[in-house]
């Protein structure tokens, strides 16, 4: 008898992990193959082409993946466009420098012509950002449950108010993931995505010229980087200069980041943010082994894709992923 329990309970603990129980409700691997074998590989396929001619789209597909989540969850809600009746969530100000919608639509078409009504467009976008980010090893670095459903509803004032803000201290950061139930080493970790990609001046120049309201300099940059900064952004109304997150290796998705910031030249107030906590510091340091981080990259963006999905029948599988379906 307890022979038998024992082996009723491994069971039950492998379907849990292989439907994803811990890692948001019921996804899972290999969700479309039965219905929709040929569309990860349809995805990746698309996705890698388009990586290969514009090296700046795994940053974008990370934050666009990031910013989905972040509100009403991962529910492709990002790439339904605005209506005269609704300001959508790529018109907020955090979504204006996203970019690749353009791929996710040819993706999108292409299923669509392979297997139609099948393929949520918020799997897309989950894809879209493993795929994106892993061209450069030209293998999956991380995997993506799949079965999300699409969502009809998008908000600009939302996007707003639950994406966290560059300018957030440790307090705010730590609270806007725990209402995602993610955790300060969710947190850690997934600004380890800081490695690629870039930042505006507007987002981070008051920590060069009026940190606080004094016209003074945010004493923990580092003043050589700071510097080097106020070369590229040359005034606090610079809006348009970008500068690339990480100095050293912008395109490349590593464990820089954290060395980076022991060096205090962590772009953002919130990047500068996490030295400011015992905890989350102890954190960054055990990121600077290179094995580690992608070990626990891979962990958390799986539990950031889970964030109020929409599985089984709700929501929809939109036919076009800019517009609710008819």
């Amino acid at each position: 008898m307890m022979k038998s329990s024992l082996i009723l309970l491994f069971i039950s603990l492998a379907l849990a992990y292989e439907v994803g129980v811990c890692d948001g409700g019921e996804l899972r691997k290999y969700f479309y193959k039965n219905t929709c074998p040929q569309a990860e590989d349809i995805v990746r396929t698309i996705i890698w082409q388009s990586v290969a001619s514009n090296s700046a789209l795994p940053a974008k597909f990370l934050r666009m993946h990031f910013h989905d989540c972040f509100v009403r969850g991962c529910d492709a809600s990002i790439l339904l466009d605005s209506t005269p009746d609704n300001t959508a969530e790529k018109a907020a100000i955090p979504n204006l420098s996203l970019a690749g919608f353009d791929v996710i639509d040819k993706a999108k078409a292409q299923l669509e012509k392979t297997c139609p009504g099948v393929v949520s467009c918020a799997d897309i976008v989950a894809l879209a950002a493993r795929d994106s980010v892993s061209f450069q090893f030209k293998k999956p670095i991380w995997e993506v449950l799949t079965g999300r459903r699409d969502g009809s509803i998008s908000r600009a004032s939302e996007a707003l108010s639950n994406i966290p803000s560059p300018f957030f201290n440790f307090t705010l950061l730590k609270q806007s993931f725990a209402s995602k139930s993610l955790t300060v080493h969710d947190l850690v970790v997934l600004s380890g995505g800081h490695t690629i990609g870039v930042g505006h001046c507007n987002l981070f120049s008051n920590r060069l010229y009026n940190f606080t309201g004094k016209g003074d300099a945010d004493p923990s940059l580092n003043p050589t980087y700071a510097s080097f900064l106020k070369t590229q952004c040359r005034s606090l109304a610079d809006n348009t200069t970008i500068v690339p997150m990480d100095p050293l290796t912008p395109l490349t998705f590593d464990n820089n980041y954290f060395k980076i910031l022991k060096l205090n030249e962590g772009l953002f107030q919130s990047d500068a943010a996490l030295l400011t906590n015992k905890g989350s510091s102890n954190i960054v340091d055990e990121l600077l082994d290179s094995a580690k981080f992608f070990t626990e990259f891979a962990q958390s963006i799986k539990r950031m894709g889970s964030i109020g999905v929409l599985t089984g029948s709700a929501g929809e599988i939109r036919k076009n992923c800019r517009v609710v379906n008819y």
